[in-house]
């Protein structure tokens, strides 16, 4: 009874832990195509919408750190729950920079407004909670 116990236990161990590197591939790996494609072409839209509110321009620059090293870090289980933080408030920034207006709101296809903003705060925040877990470059904490 006691190893089918602890059989029981290993199974589970091992379903969360694949739970948890299908969290880090979806949320991390998905933003990473939005960090790619300002690496790539510029970071010059937020720039300006950040000098249009009276703020400075380079900070824009930030972006690639939350949306191309964090999720980068989150993919390979490194320094897992301090990058899912770092992507969270992320998150926070650009829904105060082009989300707010759409927090009540659907869109043409009847999704919220702010869905994939949602979704990858919510993710990444359920990184920071669960850790990397087994299948990561990285310590487990």
């Amino acid at each position: 009874m006691v190893k089918s116990l602890l059989m029981d236990r290993r199974q589970t161990r091992t379903g969360d832990d694949v739970g948890k590197l299908l969290l880090r591939l979806a949320v991390g790996g998905l933003m990473l195509f939005h960090g790619l494609h300002k690496l790539f072409h510029g970071v010059d839209g937020i720039s300006g919408m950040l000098v249009a509110k009276g703020l400075p321009g380079f900070i824009a620059y930030g972006v690639l750190i939350g949306e191309v090293v964090a999720p980068c870090l989150i993919v390979l289980g490194i320094l897992t729950r301090p990058a899912a933080l770092v992507l969270a408030l992320t998150m926070v920034v650009a829904w105060l920079m082009v989300g707010t207006g759409k927090t009540f709101a659907l869109d043409a296809v009847g999704a919220w407004g702010i869905e994939s903003l949602v979704y990858y705060f919510i993710g990444a925040l359920a990184i920071v909670c669960l850790g990397a877990g087994r299948y990561a470059l990285g310590k487990s904490a």
